[in-house]
């Protein structure tokens, strides 16, 4: 699998397998769609404390070492920061948090979910999202610099290899460079054919020597609850159709590929054992140079994850767009 290097000389694949919990997902479902992921040769294992399956995760990497299949230093694992954690004492207990859930005694990577902090969670009961009666989310001022400043903590204490940011904007990421001991080694951001976010990806390889740059909903979430009426659908691009089938390939395939050949790592999501095996059937093949000018004609600034719910936090990401 291709790899590239992120700011500690950990290895980071360009194929990710993302784990999220999804709201239709049954006990065990998780587990085993790790299993088949790293059967099929996926190394890293993306996930996220909000995700509330960490302990998932956990069992599907274990009965894989346990048969052989890989060691957990071959798995690239990933995990994240939620908004509820950003004071700096909540970030080691974060951490610790998640390492538990893991069975790990590291991670590879350990992300900001968002530059926005809310309500910080005290006490045994986590309330991921904290609400007013009238149910609006209760917002926390906590500076992302802070909180950057006590995940490098981490890298300190041997708990997380590298760490990154993910939802952060043009002007946030130059506050986090300027402050920074240790520098970002990934960005997450949404990156698909209709949002290609390349000025954000040119300026944050301006900026940062060496980052990497996952693309998170690469198939623009063709499934989304919030979906509405009359939005397009990137698997059905006419287009895009026609190129998979001149490659014999899915729809869903070009796309990945086109991010991959954008030199960033993609993170599809799928708990579908079938879907699973069809993502990485993307190392076989190349776009050319006509095909990949003709996908990137397909951009519309067309975000999928716009976070409304948070629009008035007065870190809000995505009001400044590039």
């Amino acid at each position: 699998m291709h790899e590239e290097n992120i700011h500690t000389r950990t290895k980071c694949p360009h194929l990710m397998f993302p784990i999220f919990r999804f709201m239709q997902t049954q006990p065990g479902q998780v587990k085993e769609a790790v299993k088949v992921a790293l059967s099929e040769g996926c190394r890293l294992i993306d996930t996220a404390h909000v995700y509330q399956n960490e302990a998932e995760v956990a069992e599907g990497l274990r009965d894989k070492i346990q048969d052989g299949t890989v060691k957990r230093e071959d798995v690239f694992l990933s995990t994240k920061l939620w908004n509820t954690c950003h004071r700096k004492d909540r970030v080691m207990q974060a951490m610790q948090q998640s390492l538990k859930l893991l069975k790990v005694d590291y991670v590879d990577l350990y992300l900001m979910h968002y530059p926005m902090a809310y309500k910080e969670t005290d006490g045994e009961t986590e309330e991921f999202l904290p609400r007013e009666k009238n149910g609006k989310l209760i917002f926390s001022d906590i500076d992302y610099v802070d909180t950057w400043k006590a995940m490098e903590a981490l890298v300190d204490a041997g708990l997380a290899k590298a760490i990154g940011i993910s939802n952060f904007n043009r002007k946030q990421i130059q506050r986090i460079v300027d402050a920074a001991r240790i520098k970002p080694a990934n960005l997450q951001i949404e990156s698909h054919p209709y949002f290609a976010n390349t000025r954000l990806i040119e300026f944050c390889r301006e900026k940062i020597d060496g980052v990497s740059i996952t693309a998170y909903g690469p198939l623009a979430a063709p499934n989304r609850p919030w979906k509405k009426g009359g939005e397009p659908n990137l698997l059905e691009d006419p287009k895009l159709l026609e190129i998979a089938k001149l490659k014999n390939k899915t729809p869903a395939q070009i796309a990945l590929r086109h991010l991959i050949q954008r030199g960033l790592a993609v993170i599809p999501k799928s708990v579908t054992p079938s879907r699973i095996k069809e993502n990485f059937q993307v190392f076989d093949f190349e776009l050319t140079a006509e095909e990949m000018q003709t996908i990137a004609n397909f951009n519309i600034n067309w975000r999928v994850y716009k976070e409304p719910e948070a629009l008035e936090h007065k870190y809000f990401p995505f009001n400044e767009e590039l």
